[in-house]
């Protein structure tokens, strides 16, 4: 079977699952969720307990700061081990799992997890592999997930990559096909995170997957997506979890450098388990990533504003518009002769300049009230940003690399990924 998804850069994988745990205490949303929420954590915390749970065995990004960190990830890696010895797991060797995710909006996103191969991603900004970042990387964000990951013995995927299928020939055909495969999960997710269900697919099913997911890298499909029959295909767009990915790529080119190249690419951390999710799905939305910056001089951010966009304004107006908020204060600012694509750049390239030169720190918030709510308290500012179409993603990488950092999410932090499906990295 492996054979047949050659070139293609995403494999099944042996997939390791709770053998008999209460899986609704189990399954925890990603770690980069509720960054400047530590009591949503603190609840979560409590509804596990002392049970199995994928909370002992990944770092809330909310907690990167704890005194107690590297502490913290010696015990994930510690938890790691025991669940492996303990007999936790059973293992689907050689599977993908088809994934019905119902939302807290009621909507049914649907999904295929497998592995993909480090060797066919890159983060890098213009490059043509099949699997690419669709934002900037943050070089920094990577050390402390590498943390975790060097000396892991498993991982658990949060990233979701999207294929641009607008046929819908790769998913949606197991849709229909589901109620006839062997389910392997179907529980309620904690914390408003909705319902999930997964089923294992037959060799039928991933063969055919195969021939589709070769059908989209087509010179012709190109030509009819992107006006570019000849450029490098781009299958796979990291959706959500860029920071993971990225990580365990440097991760696996750390082991090349230590045990020589051909050592290293049989290893089982060449690969990384991912979900692939359809950019066409009807449940998938795309959402806007807002900012807060916290310790924020307020009179020198709006001087450096309006030096850089010395023709911008209050109120809202052609151009990009960006809601301010802070204490005793909620407005929109007008940019009406952007140079960035979108409003994102317009705001990023100020808020980095504005960190280096004066100081403070930035975090990247899902949701309006949160942001609202934060951004108004005193010394912080909070910056609510538009929407961007999801029909925009493929093109603009195709065309001009990657989006600012942090431009889009998948839906709302209770709507992304639970931590499900492990994998063995280390033999």
């Amino acid at each position: 079977m492996l054979e047949k998804f050659q070139g293609l850069g995403f494999y099944p994988a042996d997939i390791l699952l709770p053998k008999s745990c209460d899986m609704s205490k189990w399954a925890v949303v990603a770690c980069d969720q509720f960054t400047s929420e530590p009591e949503y954590w603190q609840a979560v915390e409590q509804q596990v307990g002392e049970a199995p749970s994928t909370l002992r065995l990944i770092l809330p990004e909310a907690m990167l700061k704890d005194p107690e960190v590297d502490r913290r990830i010696v015990a994930i890696n510690g938890a790691m081990e025991q669940y492996l010895e303990s007999d936790v797991f059973a293992e689907l060797a050689q599977s993908m799992i088809y994934v019905e995710r119902t939302q807290s909006d009621g909507k049914v996103r649907h999904g295929l997890v497998g592995m993909v191969d480090l060797e066919d991603y890159d983060f890098t900004p213009g490059s043509g592999a099949l699997i690419r970042a669709t934002e900037g990387t943050v070089l920094d964000r990577i050390p402390p997930r590498a943390k975790v990951r060097r000396n892991a013995p498993i991982e658990l995927p949060h990233v979701m990559l999207l294929i641009d299928d607008p046929d819908k020939t790769v998913i949606e055909p197991l849709t229909a096909a589901a109620e006839t495969m062997e389910q392997v999960y179907d529980f309620q997710l904690m914390q408003q995170g909705g319902h999930i269900r997964g089923f294992r697919l037959t060799e039928e099913q991933m063969a055919q997957t195969a021939d589709q997911l070769r059908a989209l890298t087509a010179p012709a499909a190109m030509e009819k997506k992107y006006g570019m029959g000849d450029a490098a295909p781009l299958l796979f767009a990291v959706g959500d979890g860029n920071h993971s990915l990225a990580t365990a790529k440097a991760c696996y080119e750390e082991k090349k450098q230590q045990l020589g190249e051909a050592v290293a690419r049989e290893l089982p951390c060449r690969y990384a388990l991912v979900e692939v999710v359809n950019n066409h799905d009807d449940a998938l939305q795309f959402e806007p990533i807002h900012r807060v910056l916290f310790d924020a001089d307020r009179q020198k951010f709006m001087d450096l504003f309006c030096q850089y966009y010395p023709n911008c304004y209050e109120g809202k107006g052609e151009g990009h518009v960006i809601e301010f908020v802070w204490e005793g204060k909620d407005t929109f600012y007008t940019v009406p002769d952007p140079q960035a694509q979108l409003a994102v750049g317009t705001l990023q390239a100020v808020v980095d300049d504005y960190v280096k030169s004066c100081g403070g720190e930035v975090d990247y918030i899902h949701g309006d009230e949160v942001t609202r709510q934060l951004g108004s308290q005193p010394g912080n500012m909070g910056f609510l940003l538009p929407a961007m179409g999801k029909e925009q993603l493929f093109k603009t990488v195709m065309a001009d690399g990657v989006l600012p950092r942090k431009t889009f999410s998948m839906g709302h932090a209770q709507d992304k990924r639970y931590y499900v499906e492990a994998r063995k990295i280390v033999k």
